[in-house]
Parts: C-alpha cells; sequence; structure tokens
C-alpha cells in the first residue's frame, strides 16, 4: 500500500480523480469512470507514475512500450509531459483510431506482427538506451493503476464490493491491493470475456493458465485479449475473492445501457466489468457496487453497431 500511496503523490495533478456516479437504472451501482481520463482510459495512471518513479538521468533517455492501444496512449503523453523520447510498438492490426491517437501524441509508433511485439520493444530499448514500460507486467504501473482503488474507498466508504474489467491483471492486481489493504471486508471482483477466459480458468484452478492469441482474439474486449503474466496472476489470486466471465451479447449490452442510462461511452474492455454486475449480481454481496468502467476508446463505427 506504500507504492500505492507513492503513486498517488506522482499523479496527483496529473491525472484526473475520476468520480463515482451513481447508476440507478442497475440499482446499487456506482460507475467509476476512467473514460475521462485525458486519454480516455486508466491507463495513464500506471504510465505516468512509472515514468516518474525513474530516476532522472535515466528517464531522459526516453521510453518504450509494446501496447494495442491504451497503455500506448497513456505512455505517450506522459512521455510528452516529461519532454522525453517515446517509442510505441503497436500490432499492425490495432485499431487505426488507436495508432492515430498515439502518433497526435508525440509517440513514434512501430507497426509489426503481434507475436513480434515484446522482442521488438525489447530490441529498440537495447538499441536506443530506452527503459521499457510493459503495459501490466511492472510493479510500479500496479501501483500507479492502485490509485483507482484508494480512490473508491475514500469516495465511498460503504462500498460492498468492486468489480474490475481482467486482461494482462495490472489494474485488477492494484486495484485489489489497494482496496484489501484499507478494507479487508470488501468483495473484489475481477470479469472477462468468455472468450478470452484465461484468467477465470487459472484463478479456478490454482494456477497461470495462458491462452492462445487465436482464442484470446476472439473477443470484441480488444484491450482484455492478453493473459495474466507470473507477477499479476500472484496479485489476482492472493487479493482477488471471485471471477466472473460475460459474454459477447451480455459486454455489447452493458456498453448500451452505459450510454443510454448514464451518458457514458464505455469501451467494451470497459464495459465488462458493469457486464458482470448486471449479469451476476446476486453472486455479489448486499450494498453499493462500484464497477470500474476502464476506458472509452471505442471505434465510433462500433459503437453506433451496438446502439443500433
Amino acid at each position: 500500500m506504500t507504492d500505492v500511496r507513492a503513486a498517488a503523490e506522482n499523479v496527483k495533478g496529473r491525472v484526473v480523480h475520476t468520480p463515482l456516479l451513481a447508476a440507478p437504472w442497475a440499482g446499487d451501482l456506482w460507475l467509476k469512470p476512467e473514460s475521462l481520463q485525458p486519454i480516455g482510459a486508466f491507463k495513464l495512471r500506471g504510465a505516468y507514475h512509472a515514468v516518474a518513479a525513474l530516476p532522472a538521468d535515466v528517464r531522459k533517455n526516453g521510453v518504450v512500450a509494446h501496447s494495442s492501444g491504451n497503455h500506448a496512449q497513456a505512455l505517450a503523453y506522459a512521455a510528452r509531459d516529461f519532454g522525453i523520447p517515446c517509442v510505441i510498438v503497436m500490432p499492425d492490426a490495432a485499431l487505426p483510431a488507436k495508432i492515430a491517437a498515439t502518433r497526435a501524441l508525440g509517440a513514434e509508433v512501430v507497426l509489426v506482427g503481434v507475436v513480434e511485439r515484446l522482442t521488438e520493444a525489447r530490441a529498440i530499448a537495447a538499441d536506443r538506451g530506452m527503459t521499457l514500460i510493459p503495459p501490466f507486467d511492472h510493479p510500479d504501473v500496479i501501483a500507479g493503476q492502485g490509485t483507482i482503488g484508494l480512490e473508491i474507498v475514500e469516495d465511498l466508504p460503504e462500498v460492498a464490493s468492486v468489480l474490475v474489467p481482467v486482461g494482462g491483471g495490472g489494474l485488477a492486481s492494484g486495484v485489489a491491493v489497494a482496496v484489501k489493504s484499507l478494507r479487508p471486508d470488501v468483495v473484489v471482483v475481477g470479469v472477462e470475456p468468455e472468450l478470452a477466459g484465461d484468467a477465470a480458468e487459472g484463478f479456478a484452478a490454482g494456477e497461470l493458465r495462458q491462452w492462445s492469441l487465436d482464442l484470446t482474439y476472439r473477443t470484441i474486449a480488444d484491450g482484455l485479449r492478453t493473459n495474466l503474466s507470473e507477477l499479476t496472476f500472484a496479485h489476482v489470486r492472493t487479493y482477488v475473492d471471485k471471477m466472473l466471465t460475460v459474454s459477447e451479447k451480455q459486454i455489447e449490452d452493458a456498453m448500451s445501457r452505459i450510454a443510454v442510462g448514464s451518458r457514458l461511452v464505455a469501451e467494451p474492455s470497459g464495459a465488462v466489468s458493469v457486464a458482470g454486475y448486471l449479469a451476476h449480481r446476486d453472486a455479489l454481496p448486499p450494498g453499493p457496487a462500484v464497477a470500474v468502467i476502464s476506458g472509452g476508446n471505442v471505434d465510433p463505427a462500433a459503437l453506433a453497431r451496438v446502439l443500433g
């Protein structure tokens, strides 16, 4: 928890302390819209803290990452704020809007095949003397995401459960550590798509399970196609109470209900937490539930299709 409080100091004034918004259309549900961050997603918290935590003489050489979108924009934003170089390795199948947004923030974007992302990022870091900051598999990134949990407990002391989308597990890890450190009685729930249900499978088995990309890439929740790492699985197994999965239709329905009921735009990955609440609310304890909407960077055509 000390790391999370240090992260809160580093990101103070640079990221938005997002509000908790009541969602009476869904019962005793509150939304934590990280879609209101400057880059439209929670990733800014972890990326900014990770850059801020670097020694100045290391930071000046720049940073590099591999990402399908939101971490890319987050690191580019943080690098621009610190005035340092930034290279983002993105899959050539990434959403054009996310590629364009990353470039607009001043980052150099390198497009490669999806399986080559990490190798290319490591090579660039070595060749240029840059620091590799991964999307989730890093203690400072996890601590930065944990500031969400800190805000939830401070803003809604009576919270009974918190639902968090799970992809690589950085968000779930950080939020769960923060919430459980402050309120051990609160039930922390991870939610992921059925079509990328590696975390739920591993959680039930008590061991890390990793699915191939041809399986996880079936889901529309493009930010949740990544497997847990050894680091994030250890956090999830220790601090998360339940893992739930939702269907593609439930994700789209949640996107629609968030848009119509709360006038908020949620990308599929961000809507997963609300989908989990709507589909499994009977499995949650009584009392206020908070669903973290992790981002709102959705392709306009996809949103139009969902809203029909």
